[in-house]
């Protein structure tokens, strides 16, 4: 699969919460379909841009895929398609209304310092995930 067929998560890089979904993507992403890269960075910037997704309503998770962006629990959900084991089944939840899923989502996204912790700079990915991450 080349990079252009791939899709990109973007996640908070200072969020403890979202750097841990991160990393459970990436043991789970077998088929190696994921790039990620931090919301802080520049290649965020342009694709928030591009999308047209006003960085200060931003939350800590956006998936772009198949040049469409997705956000909050659908990004979420989305993801879990691509994963190995059962967690494709979660993507079953998408047909549960919107305002429910995000709201669960939001609630989380909204309390997720408090609950998780805060890095000071952005994750240092290890050297055998390096090439998943773009900046």
């Amino acid at each position: 699969m080349s990079d252009n067929e791939k899709s990109i998560i973007l996640f908070d890089g200072v969020c403890n919460f979202c750097n841990s979904s991160v990393n459970f993507v990436i043991k789970h992403d077998k088929k190696n379909h994921f790039l990620f890269a931090p919301l802080q960075s520049e290649t965020a910037k342009k694709l928030l841009e591009k999308f047209n997704i006003d960085s200060s309503m931003t939350d800590s998770f956006i998936l772009i895929e198949n040049n469409k962006a997705y956000l909050k629990s659908t990004a979420a959900l989305r993801v879990t398609k691509h994963l190995n084991k059962l967690y494709p089944l979660l993507y079953a939840f998408l047909i549960t209304p919107p305002f429910f899923r995000n709201s669960v989502y939001n609630l989380v996204a909204k309390n997720r310092y408090k609950w998780f912790g805060k890095k000071e700079i952005c994750m240092i990915p290890s050297a055998e995930i390096k090439g998943k991450f773009i900046s």
